[in-house]
């Protein structure tokens, strides 16, 4: 039984040994089969457990299981202690200075879109016009009813509108932060409006989600020729050179009289009848406008009677189509980062 015993310590000293030479988790693995694989020593040891006395097997196979327990106990300690420095020398090799200025461009871009709303504002901030905002959901009044767009009127046809089950809405352009605006701000009064606005269409020159510019002009006293001043200033000042212009009678339930507006192509001034921009018509419509209604100027809190005035609206995104050449609306709103932020001459 000593002779045994003594093999169960020589062991425990052979393993201690080779333990303390151990430096990565292949060769802990290696030494763990080695010990206690299915040929490895301490297996063997229990193997040979058929070969006692009846009565030295319960000592003898104690001493063994210590012994595996120990083993098994520093082989998982040693594993831990390795892999922690096997990760942190993984993580010094792999190590990145993200203090490190980046490879890539080091910049962003201003999105077409945002780009013309700012150069547009700031024109009309030069002639003294200030920017009011408002909710995109939308209550009916004053989307329809406080624009002179009662229950029923046809012109609410013109309009596909996201209806929400409360009643309330998506606007459908951004006139209802005019009559928002009056009731807080009272007159005179020269505020434009850009934001988003939501119908029911979609293709290539129409979005379901597309941006407007409103504005609004209440003074003593003011004809439609500080209507068609204030707008040629705009257009001339944005694309950068005087553009012929011609008005047409048109009708919209808030301004009366109403107009539309159109610019000679800025692409071929009409010089090309197969330009991809005019169709070769040689104009372009920008917006529609008017004499604010006596109604709508009533439904913003104000006397008709003192105050008269004018309104426009005009779509960013198509202003940014015209700035940037293109031809499908759909461009501005995929996603395009090649085209985004290129400096718009993709």
């Amino acid at each position: 039984m000593t002779i045994e015993i003594n093999q169960i310590s020589e062991l425990r000293k052979k393993f201690d040994l080779k333990l303390k030479s151990i430096n990565d988790t292949k060769e802990l693995n290696d030494l763990r089969v080695e010990f206690l694989g299915k040929k490895g020593s301490v297996t063997l040891l229990l193997k040979s457990l058929g070969k006692l006395s009846p009565d030295q097997r319960p000592v003898f196979g104690s001493a063994v299981n210590n012994l595996r327990l120990e083993i098994e106990t520093s082989i998982n300690k040693k594993y831990e202690e390795l892999r922690l420095l096997e990760l942190d020398r993984e993580e010094k090799s792999q190590r990145i200075d993200v203090t490190l200025p980046s490879r890539s461009k080091t910049y962003g871009g201003v999105h077409p879109v945002s780009q013309v709303t700012f150069e547009v504002i700031e024109i009309f901030k030069g002639m003294g016009f200030s920017v009011a905002l408002g909710p995109e959901i939308e209550e009916d009044f004053y989307n329809f009813e406080a624009l002179n767009i009662p229950p029923h009127h046809p012109a609410r046809d013109m309009q596909d509108t996201f209806y929400f089950k409360d009643g309330r809405l998506l606007r459908t352009h951004t006139s209802p932060v005019e009559v928002r605006a009056m009731r807080a701000l009272g007159a005179p009064i020269r505020v434009i409006v850009p934001g988003k606005v939501y119908r029911r269409d979609s293709d290539p020159t129409h979005s379901p989600m597309f941006h407007q510019l409103e504005g609004l002009l209440l003074d003593e006293d003011i004809s439609i020729a500080d209507l068609k001043g204030c707008l040629d200033v705009m257009l001339d000042t944005f694309f950068g050179r005087q553009l012929k212009k011609r008005y047409r009678a048109s009708y919209f339930p808030f301004t009366e009289p109403s107009l539309e507006l159109d610019i000679e192509c800025v692409a071929c001034s009409g010089k090309d009848p197969k330009c991809r921009i005019c169709k070769g018509s040689g104009w372009l419509e920008i917006s529609g406008l008017g004499m604010t209604h006596p109604n709508v100027i009533r439904a913003g809190g104000i006397d008709p009677e003192r105050y008269n005035g004018f309104a426009w609206g005009m779509g960013l995104d198509r202003l940014a189509m015209l700035k940037y050449g293109l031809n499908d609306l759909r461009i501005l709103f995929d996603g395009n980062l090649s085209y985004l932020l290129s400096g718009r001459d993709c």
